[in-house]
């Protein structure tokens, strides 16, 4: 999973943007968690989890909408097509470099919890002040209202507001309302674990993105050889 370089524990020590489009990524969740969160415990974005899963699922009519081979994956073409009817403005650069992100099996086709997982992108880097009247236009709502729920959850765990999420801050969102429960350290590594792909003891909002796709089981259908692995 593209990821941080830096030390392990020491986000801002050697960190190097892989892309432009993770600088970006980190610079507008540093923005929105200026903002703060809404997410009161990790419990209640437990919580949350049907209703997430309900509207990401809802997603596959778009993915079905755009993948016109019909053969389960959108390439960079599709994609294309996809952001034209959207109406969402990119430039060629950021279309390569979120199709490239979100393609972890490097396959040149995103699946469906893939593509998931680039509409919450487009959404979080379509807060860019400069950008405000194209987040609109995406004209899915309800959607919308989802991916900020994402957005904020991933805020809730940031508690240093510097884009990524370490070890000790997982720990601490989760056992800071779990206070007598002698797992809960445990369940906290555990999720940071499901999170960080490239071990390096940091988790951007990508790799959060996915891991919480697994979590609420968006790729059951396309990755059964890890299903079950990350229940909650």
């Amino acid at each position: 999973m593209g990821g941080v370089q830096g030390k392990e524990g020491s986000p801002k020590k050697g960190w190097v943007p892989e892309t432009k489009l993770e600088s970006k990524m980190v610079e507008a969740m540093q923005r929105r968690a200026s903002e703060g969160s809404t997410m009161k415990s990790f419990n209640s974005i437990i919580l949350k989890f049907p209703k997430i899963d309900e509207s990401l699922r809802k997603c596959k009519v778009i993915f079905e909408q755009f993948d016109a081979d019909k053969n389960g994956a959108i390439d960079k073409e599709e994609l294309k097509h996809c952001f034209e009817k959207l109406k969402i403005s990119f430039t060629e650069e950021e279309i390569n470099d979120l199709f490239e992100a979100c393609d972890i099996n490097d396959d040149m086709g995103m699946k469906f919890n893939e593509f998931v997982v680039l509409l919450c992108l487009v959404y979080l880097l379509k807060e860019d002040p400069t950008a405000l009247h194209a987040k609109s236009r995406m004209g899915m709502p309800t959607l919308e209202a989802t991916f900020e729920t994402l957005v904020d959850a991933f805020v809730f765990l940031d508690k240093n507001k510097d884009g990524h999420v370490s070890k000790n801050e997982m720990i601490q969102a989760i056992t800071e309302t779990t206070t007598g429960e002698r797992s809960s350290g445990r369940i906290a590594v555990k999720r940071f674990e499901e999170m960080d792909w490239d071990k390096n003891g940091m988790v951007n909002f990508k790799e959060f993105l996915f891991a919480f796709t697994r979590w609420v089981g968006i790729d059951d259908a396309e990755d059964d050889d890890e299903e079950g692995e990350a229940t909650v």
